[in-house]
């Protein structure tokens, strides 16, 4: 596991930031977009395994995902990890740290990723000058409670069987909704069983004959980088779950 270290110059600027052609997000005012880009100082590309944010750790940056894939996760003592959630395009990391004295989680890049990095020492100004987007702040935290708050069902009341069908839909969609997956296919989810495992709370074997049950039903196809959602409407009745609308939603 390596650390981010290297920051580099603004590659893309916010005026032509490429999520902001994707119908998932809505658009800034011309306002809005000259303070993130004024906000933004600089973007990080980081290759899979790095530790973005490190638990424990302060952190003075924040970062929005531009591209890629990665997760949060904790570890006990003994090692154990539990990935808590997992960060997509638009999504937001190091927000807690602006609240705690020190990060109470760590992320780490799942695919190559490619992050936005913010000053948190302007959050402030942010917050005085522009309150549509600190409502987007407010909006961003609380989804992100609500998948929380889902996945903890999923963990706590689920079946084996129904809690990893439940994270596969719920990422299947997230990619979809977000634009991830772009136009062609194969569509590839690009955890590995050890991945599932941590987020499910289960064994690694307890994990791959549950995983075995899926593909036996013809709802997903295990490739060697990932998986394939074969079936989504049918993976969603397994796990006893539907995706709620958001419409276009912000990011900073």
């Amino acid at each position: 596991m390596t650390q981010a270290k290297t920051l580099t110059p603004p590659r893309i600027p916010c005026d032509l930031c490429p999520l902001r052609r994707r119908e998932a997000f809505r658009d800034f005012s011309g306002e809005e977009l000259q303070f993130v880009a004024n906000f933004k100082f600089g973007e990080h590309l980081a290759e899979p395994g790095t530790t973005i944010i490190a638990e424990g750790q302060r952190h003075p940056q924040l970062y929005t995902v531009l591209a890629g894939w990665g997760f949060r996760y904790k570890i006990l003592e003994d090692g154990r990890r539990q990935i808590l959630n997992y960060l997509l395009p638009g999504d937001l990391a190091g927000l807690q740290g602006n609240l705690m004295s020190e990060m109470l989680h760590s992320v780490e890049a799942l695919t190559r990723m490619s992050l936005c990095v913010f000053e948190r020492q302007r959050l402030t100004a942010l917050f005085r000058q522009h309150p549509s987007l600190a409502y987007d702040l407010t909006w961003i935290a609380s989804r992100e409670e609500s998948m929380l708050d889902e996945h903890l069902l999923s963990i706590g009341r689920r079946t084996a069987l129904e809690r990893a069908a439940y994270l596969l839909a719920f990422l299947d969609h997230r990619a979809h909704v977000t634009g991830v997956f772009g136009e062609e296919g194969p569509f590839v989810l690009p955890l590995t069983q050890q991945h599932v495992a941590d987020t499910l709370g289960l064994s690694l074997v307890h994990t791959n004959k549950t995983l075995r049950k899926l593909l036996d039903a013809g709802v997903l196809r295990w490739l060697d980088r990932g998986s394939e959602v074969l079936d989504p409407a049918r993976l969603r009745e397994i796990a006893g779950w539907q995706p709620t609308k958001e419409g276009r939603r912000p990011f900073i």
